[in-house]
């Protein structure tokens, strides 16, 4: 086709044409199907939705079309009429913003494109053309001064500065009111009832399906509390979050974002009456703030940090709420998935209610509000990436600096139940080794070796929570060496990537086993890691877990076994020689002093020599304490 079209102007011109190929004055689409061609000229230039205005985009942009059909389906023009404001709390790059002023001051969309294909053209128009371009200039001066009120929000300070630049680009300068804000704390800008307009992320901009589950209920509770009387446009690509927000859709409407079905939800929002409860049903939101004022104090007193504010106090409020003071207050928020006997509708209120709650009692914004759902967990789900932000922040135990991560795991790094644990290890850790045995984020190492650990060894098989646990020790000042092959001097604090119960196994059968001083054993309570031989369950392996890490106790040497398994049940390890003493309640703190026990936790002594034979009987030689 290009060679035919070349030796055609070659003939009629003399030469072949000159072709800029990113801007070319003339496009010729040619679509071949099966046997039949079809040839078309572009009169456009490119796609008819690019304005003009947009240079800058948010990573994922409404094209304007599918802005300006929003719009039109949300009954905005008839609203600007008669004056109706336009608040988009989630504006991105502003494009819904920027459609609804073209509409509203009767500005014609493309009126700002500088090339349309048909003008290369021989026998264009231009006279007829330019006729159109003066008209519509005439509309536009006409319609400005008629502009209703422009709201976008945005909690991304880059894109706003790009929606700003979009609408400098169309003439918009200064006649649309940008700010910084949070959606889930947003308020009406102004007195009268408008429309609100807003295209929520569909994950990408998001960490997890968690994290998306917390704005829809926020912003449905925002919704309900602040906005009555106004006219809400939700549009989304995950209708079925869409009752997460609590609010019942008028009107419905299917729409494609390029190949992505996208639903947009219209919301006319009642007004409450002037004695309707606060969102969390008020009894939720006063046991919060019960326990932050008793907590606080505590923790204010004692010095902890990091702690558990609520833990399923209230029975229809299924949630932990922990507090972490880093850069700025983060709060943790996990939700035990409700069982199958709850009506779904009610579990997503109880959560709306309770998000709401957390969010105004403790005045924190939506986005360090980190939410999680727990469900019994199997194998190493526990452990299962939950996002991929990447997102460390560092918190303080007691001058002990330790990395957390809010969102990219079930788990944040640092076991709250576990700091009186690890503030006992600390306080005996002067001048002792330490050995950790499923070690996850080294957190217990790092407490060790700020109390004075001369030597630790911290054993897990995840290569992520090893390297978390190095920048743990890192952080505190820790020196670290690589090289297992260095003598304990020259490498005083070694982690090792290995099976735990195998780990223990080799040792043990050394001629002279290596000593420890403390031992933490904190298994999970059930794991099938393909990077495991077999499978750990405590309960039926912790007789023989226990007795292994017991023959690497030094004299007077101290083993600390702690399990958060339900119903777990410790066999009589005196036969093989060992001490027991349960020693749960030392360490639970305050926040942690509710029915059942986050943990149980016993401390082990060696009163004899034990090891395992090849046949895996056990054999003891009782010696003096």
């Amino acid at each position: 086709m290009k060679d035919a079209l070349a030796d055609r102007f070659r003939e009629a011109h003399g030469r072949r044409p000159d072709v800029d190929t990113e801007a070319p004055d003339v496009s010729i689409h040619v679509h071949l199907h099966g046997a039949q061609i079809t040839i078309s000229l572009d009169l456009s230039g490119e796609s008819l939705h690019r304005r003009g205005y947009r240079l800058a985009i948010g990573g994922a942009p409404l094209k304007e079309n599918l802005a300006a059909a929003i719009l039109l389906r949300a009954g905005w023009p008839a609203i600007a009429a008669r004056g109706g404001a336009l608040f988009d709390p989630m504006c991105g790059s502003g494009t819904l913003v920027l459609e609804a002023a073209l509409m509203a001051a009767d500005i014609a969309p493309g009126l700002g494109r500088q090339r349309h294909g048909f003008l290369a053209l021989n026998g264009a128009d231009h006279a007829g053309w330019h006729g159109l371009i003066d008209d519509a200039e005439q509309r536009k001066k006409v319609g400005l001064p008629k502009l209703p009120p422009l709201f976008g929000r945005d909690i991304d300070e880059k894109v706003l500065r790009a929606a700003q630049g979009n609408a400098d680009r169309a003439d918009l300068s200064g006649r649309i009111d940008w700010q910084l804000a949070d959606v889930s704390t947003a308020r009406p800008p102004v007195a009268e009832p408008g429309l609100l307009v807003t295209n929520p992320p569909y994950g990408e901009r998001l960490g997890s399906e968690a994290e998306m589950v917390k704005l829809y209920s926020l912003i449905g509770a925002n919704l309900k509390q602040y906005f009555g009387g106004w006219r809400a446009a939700v549009f989304t690509g995950r209708p079925d979050l869409g009752p997460r927000m609590g609010l019942r859709a008028e009107k419905l409407y299917s729409f494609f974002n390029g190949d992505l079905p996208c639903k947009l939800l219209l919301f006319d929002i009642p007004t409450l009456a002037a004695d309707a409860p606060p969102p969390g049903g008020g009894d939720f939101a006063n046991r919060l703030q019960k326990n932050l004022k008793h907590l606080s104090r505590w923790a204010k007193r004692t010095g902890v940090s990091n702690y558990r504010l609520y833990d399923a106090d209230l029975p229809d409020y299924a949630v932990a709420v922990d507090l972490y003071p880093s850069e700025t207050l983060h709060v943790h928020v996990q939700e035990y998935a409700p069982p199958k006997t709850i009506d779904p509708v009610h579990a997503e209120r109880r959560l709306r209610e309770a998000l709401s709650a957390i969010q105004q009692v403790l005045g924190v914004p939506a986005a360090n509000i980190h939410l999680k759902v727990r469900r019994q967990q199997k194998g190493d789900a526990q452990y299962t990436k939950q996002a991929e932000t990447g997102a460390m922040h560092i918190v303080d135990e007691h001058g002990c600096r330790l990395q957390v991560n809010f969102t990219d795991y079930l788990d944040t790094g640092v076991f709250l139940d576990h700091r009186p644990l690890r503030m006992r290890i600390r306080a005996e850790a002067n001048g002792k080794r330490f050995l950790n045995l499923f070690c996850y984020t080294g957190s217990a190492t790092a407490q060790a070796a700020v109390g004075g650990a001369v030597e630790s060894v911290s054993v897990d098989l995840s290569n992520t929570y090893l390297e978390w646990a190095r920048e743990n020790l890192r952080l505190n000042g820790i020196r670290m060496v690589d090289s297992d092959r260095r003598s304990s001097k020259e490498n005083p604090h070694r982690l090792y990537r290995a099976d735990c119960l195998a780990w223990l196994r080799e040792q043990a059968e050394k001629t002279r086993p290596p000593q420890f001083d403390l031992i933490l054993c904190d298994p999970p309570t059930f794991s099938n890691s393909k990077k495991m031989d077999g499978t750990l369950d405590i309960q039926r392996d912790h007789v023989e877990l226990i007795t292994l890490a017991s023959k690497l106790l030094a004299p007077n040497g101290t083993l600390y076994f702690s399990t958060n398994r339900k119903r777990f049940k410790l066999d009589d390890l005196a036969p093989l020689g060992l001490e027991v003493t349960d020693i749960t309640p030392k360490t639970l703190d305050e926040d942690y002093k509710r029915p059942p026990a986050a943990h149980r936790c016993w401390a082990i002594q060696r009163v004899g020599s034990v090891w395992l034979s090849a046949g895996k009987k056990w054999h003891l030689s009782l010696n003096s304490k």
